[in-house]
C-alpha cells in the first residue's frame, strides 16, 4: 500500500503537472523552431504572441459567456479558439509586412532580425496589457476535475488521493492532436513539403518554383496558431497574466534548443525534458521517500531547489546544451 501511495503522490505532483506543462512547452517550442527553421531567426516575440492570442481568446470567451453560449463540460475558450487564432495570425502577418519583410529583402544578418523581434516583443507586450490588463485572470469554466481526490480515495481505499484536472487532460489531448496534424501537414501536403524544401535549401526551392512569400505567410500562420493554442492551454491550466508569458519564453527556447533548433520532433522531446526537469528538481520528495522508506527520517523537504528557481533549471539546461551539443539531441541547426 505504501508503494501505491508513493506512486499516487508522484503522479499527483510530478508526472501529471509535468506532462501538461511539457505539452504546453512543446507547442510553444514548435512555433519557435518552425520560424527558426524556415525564416532563419530566433523570434523573441513568440512568448508575447502567445500572450496576445490568449488575451483575444479570453475576450471572445467572455463575449460568448455573456450570450449564454458554453461548451458544456469543456471550457468555453475552445469555441473561441479558432477566431482567436485567426485574429492573432492577422497580427503576425501584419507585423511581418511592417517589420520583417524589409530585412528579408535587404538580406540582413539573422542577428538584425533577432533584435527586430525584441522590439516587436515589447510592442506586443504593451498591446496585450492595454487589451486585457495586467491582473491575473482565470477563465477555465466547465468541469473542474475528471478525477477528484475524495472519489479516488473512496474507490481505492488509499491514504493518498489522485486529482486529475480537466484542463490537464485537455492540454495533453489537444497538444497530441495538434502535433499529429502538424506532422501530417508537413509530410503529406504540397504546402508542407514546400515549407520543408524551403527550409532545407532556399536557393534550390526557389529554382523549383516555390513561392517564398507563400511559404513565409504559411509559416507565420502556423506559428500564430501554435502560439495561441499553447498560450490558451497554459492559461487554462494555470491562469492568465501577461508577464508570465514573457517568463515562459526561456523554457520554450530551452526546449527548442535542447531538442535541436529547427527540428520539430526535437522541439516536442525538448519540451517534455525541460518540463520534467523543472518539476522534478523543484518538488519536495520527502513525502514520496516517507512512503518508500518509512524508517528514514530526512532532515528537510528533500527539495533540490525552491519553486522560485524553476526557470534557473531551464537556464542551466540551455547553457549545458549550448556548450556541449549546440545542435541538440535531434541534430537541429547549430545556434
Amino acid at each position: 500500500m505504501d508503494i501505491l501511495n508513493a506512486l499516487v503522490v508522484f503522479l499527483n505532483f510530478v508526472f501529471i503537472p509535468a506532462a501538461a506543462y511539457g505539452a504546453q512547452l512543446a507547442l510553444g517550442a514548435l512555433g519557435v523552431t518552425l520560424i527558426y527553421g524556415i525564416l532563419r531567426f530566433s523570434n523573441f516575440a513568440h512568448g508575447d504572441t502567445m500572450a496576445f492570442g490568449t488575451g483575444i481568446v479570453i475576450l471572445l470567451t467572455w463575449g460568448l459567456q455573456s450570450l449564454g453560449i458554453s461548451a458544456g463540460p469543456l471550457p468555453t475558450a475552445l469555441i473561441a479558439l479558432p477566431l482567436g487564432i485567426a485574429l492573432t495570425a492577422l497580427l503576425v502577418l501584419g507585423t511581418d509586412r511592417a517589420v520583417y519583410k524589409f530585412y528579408r529583402r535587404q538580406k540582413a544578418a539573422p542577428i538584425i532580425l533577432v533584435m527586430a523581434s525584441v522590439g516587436v516583443m515589447f510592442v506586443m507586450n504593451g498591446l496585450t496589457r492595454i487589451l486585457i490588463g495586467v491582473d491575473e485572470i482565470r477563465f477555465d469554466d466547465g468541469a473542474r476535475f475528471l478525477i477528484a481526490v475524495r472519489d479516488f480515495r473512496e474507490m481505492t481505499g488509499l491514504e493518498e488521493g489522485l486529482a486529475l484536472r480537466s484542463t490537464q487532460a485537455l492540454t495533453v489531448g489537444v497538444a497530441l492532436i495538434v502535433m499529429i496534424a502538424l506532422f501530417w501537414f508537413l509530410n503529406r501536403t504540397k504546402s508542407g513539403k514546400a515549407m520543408r524544401a524551403y527550409s532545407d535549401n532556399e536557393d534550390l526551392a526557389l529554382l523549383s518554383g516555390i513561392d517564398p512569400e507563400r511559404v513565409v505567410r504559411l509559416t507565420w500562420i502556423i506559428a500564430a496558431a501554435l502560439a495561441t493554442i499553447a498560450g490558451t492551454l497554459y492559461g487554462l491550466d494555470k491562469s492568465f497574466k501577461a508577464f508570465n508569458y514573457f517568463q515562459i519564453l526561456l523554457p520554450i527556447f530551452a526546449a527548442a534548443i535542447v531538442g535541436g533548433l529547427g527540428n520539430p520532433l526535437g522541439a516536442i522531446a525538448g519540451g517534455f525534458l525541460v518540463a520534467f526537469s523543472e518539476v522534478a528538481v523543484t518538488y519536495p520528495w520527502v513525502k514520496v521517500v516517507g512512503y518508500l522508506a518509512p524508517w528514514y527520517e530526512p532532515g528537510g523537504l528533500m527539495q533540490l531547489l525552491g519553486t522560485e528557481y524553476k526557470f534557473a533549471v531551464s537556464f542551466v539546461i540551455l547553457i549545458v546544451v549550448l556548450l556541449f551539443k549546440p545542435t541538440g539531441l535531434f541534430r537541429g541547426k547549430s545556434v
